[in-house]
């Protein structure tokens, strides 16, 4: 069930889920956190996408046997990261009003056909179900839930739901190519979005800094099958920046050092 420590953070695999799992991983991830986990996390798409229960059913991702899982996490006051789904574009036709087409084109095995699974709206109505069902856990849903492209849908999920959070790993070019909107919207939720990347690449750092903290105009994404796309400052006012790079982690995650942080 639950993994070895990783990065301070603990990790269940979902496959084969029977009664009794939940009361199971629930004691697990205890001890995990006795045992110095800070968080449970990433808790991969494929709940959701690919796991089966003991049955051969889909294991959906607010079915209530795990919910014993989620009530540990909001009893042991520590933070549930979550990735849900994959991009919207990936679950659509690879066509001309795919904006993703070329990336579908190079990895085919990214695409999400109807037939074989569940569609976007499906995973996020799960995942808002489970959201909603456990108010008293701090769930941080990666890669802003893939609504970076609609930033409305994302602010009303942080109105409705006070216990989630997001991360912007892998999806800087939703924030950079809508700096008004992006640059307002950080403005009045920069304490639910923490900084996240999908792998340590020094390289593609400064991309995120130039996004997030210049007005500079039209430039390149690290990744043009990504973003095909220019991209621009937000311009974003330090006390946003900080609660983004460090203070909301801080904040939700009582585990992790404290001090030593920039004022």
């Amino acid at each position: 069930m639950l993994s070895n420590l990783d990065t301070s953070l603990a990790g269940i695999d979902f496959d084969n889920v029977a009664p009794g799992f939940g009361r199971k991983a629930a004691a697990e991830l205890e001890a995990a956190i006795k045992a110095g986990a800070v968080g449970l996390g990433e808790i991969s798409k494929n709940l959701g996408l690919g796991a089966k229960k003991a049955d051969g059913t889909r294991l959906r991702i607010d079915d209530p046997e795990l919910d014993p899982i989620w009530g540990a996490a909001a009893r042991l006051n520590v933070p549930v990261f979550i990735h849900t789904a994959d991009p919207p574009e990936f679950f659509k036709p690879i066509d001309m009003h795919n904006e993703r087409w070329l990336e579908l084109s190079l990895f085919p095995g990214r695409a999400y056909p109807p037939d074989r699974f569940p569609a976007f709206e499906t995973l996020m109505a799960e995942r808002d179900r489970l959201f909603k069902r456990h108010p008293k856990t701090m769930f941080v849903a990666a890669h802003l839930g893939w609504h970076g492209n609609d930033l409305a849908r994302l602010g009303k999920m942080f109105d409705d739901m006070p216990n989630v959070y997001a991360e912007l790993g892998a999806v800087l070019y939703d924030f950079g190519r809508q700096p008004r909107v992006a640059h307002d919207f950080l403005l009045k939720y920069g304490d639910r979005i923490l900084f996240g990347k999908d792998a340590y690449e020094p390289s593609e750092y400064p991309y995120y800094w130039r996004v997030l903290e210049t007005k500079d105009d039209y430039f390149d994404y690290y990744r043009e099958y990504h973003a095909f796309w220019k991209l621009y400052g937000l311009d974003l006012p330090d006390e946003v920046l900080k609660n983004i790079y460090y203070r909301n982690a801080l904040r939700i995650t009582p585990g992790l050092r404290q001090t030593g942080w920039p004022k």
